[in-house]
C-alpha cells in the first residue's frame, strides 16, 4: 500500500490543528539508524491503506515528498479525537522486511457452538493477541473454531492452531479466548422483614391474604353493649 507524506515544515499544536482543518493528518516518520521525520498525509488517503484487507495492520510504503525511495513501514501508534473518534496523529515506524516485528491480531471466532443450540452463552474473553513474525507475514486476523464447545467448555491460546513464521507472545494458559456458558439468572430478593413486624405462628404476611378478605371487626365488649336483659335505674 503506497501512502504519499509531506514533510511539516512547522511543529506545536498550533499548526497541527491547522493541518487538521485543511484536511491532514500530522505525524512522526522514524525508524532504525533514521533522523524522525515530522510529517503529515491527507485524511483521505490515510484512510484508504488503513481500511483495507489488511486494516491497521498494513505494510506501508512511505514516500517522502521530493523522494523516490519508499520506506516499508507499519502503523505503530496513532491517537483519535475524543469526539469525532477520527484519528488525530500517526506514529509510523520503518520495518526491514527481512526483521521479525511484533504486532497485535484480531482473533475472529468461526461456527456456532453447541452449546449455544442447547441455550448456552458464548463470549469472546480476548478479541487481540500479540504475535512475532516478518512483516510481510504479519496475519490480517486468526480465525478460531468455536464450533465444538459445549456449555461449560473454554478455549485458551494454547487451542489455537498453529500457523508457519508466527510466533504467539501470549501465555498460551491463562490467555483464555472464548467460554460458553449457562445463561444468568437473576433471582427476585426475599421481602425483608423489619425488626419488630415479626410475624406470630400460623399469622399469614398481608400480601398473602387471599384476595378480598377484610379485617374482621372486633366483639363488642360488655360495657359498651350493655347486659342483655337489663335497663338503667
Amino acid at each position: 500500500m503506497k501512502l504519499q507524506v509531506r514533510e511539516r515544515e512547522r511543529r506545536g499544536s498550533a499548526d497541527a490543528r491547522r493541518l487538521r482543518k485543511e484536511g491532514y493528518i500530522p505525524g512522526v516518520l522514524y525508524g532504525s539508524g533514521m533522523h524522525p521525520h515530522a510529517i503529515c498525509v491527507e485524511e483521505r488517503e490515510l484512510r484508504r491503506v488503513l481500511t483495507g484487507p489488511s486494516g491497521l495492520h498494513a505494510i506501508l510504503d512511505v514516500v517522502l515528498d521530493g523522494e523516490k525511495a519508499a520506506h516499508a513501514s507499519i502503523l505503530k501508534d496513532y491517537q483519535q479525537d475524543p469526539l469525532r473518534g477520527h484519528i488525530s496523529h500517526v506514529d509510523l515506524q520503518e520495518v526491514r522486511l527481512d526483521q521479525p516485528i511484533q504486532a497485535s491480531v484480531n482473533v475472529q471466532l468461526i461456527g456456532e457452538p453447541e452449546g449455544v443450540k442447547e441455550g448456552g452463552v458464548l463470549s469472546q474473553v480476548q478479541r487481540e493477541i500479540n504475535v512475532e513474525a516478518l512483516p510481510m507475514e504479519i496475519p490480517e486476523h486468526i480465525e478460531l473454531d468455536v464450533g465444538g464447545m459445549a456449555i461449560g467448555d473454554t478455549l485458551r491460546l494454547a487451542d489455537l492452531p498453529e500457523r508457519a513464521g508466527v510466533k504467539y507472545l501470549d501465555n498460551p494458559e491463562e490467555t483464555v479466548l472464548a467460554t460458553v456458558t449457562l445463561p444468568t439468572r437473576v433471582e427476585e430478593p426475599e421481602p425483608e422483614v423489619e425488626e419488630g413486624e415479626e410475624l406470630a405462628e400460623g399469622e399469614v404476611p398481608p400480601e398473602e391474604q387471599p384476595e378480598g378478605a377484610a379485617e374482621q371487626p372486633a366483639e363488642p365488649t360488655a360495657d359498651a353493649a350493655g347486659e342483655p336483659g337489663t335497663t338503667e335505674g
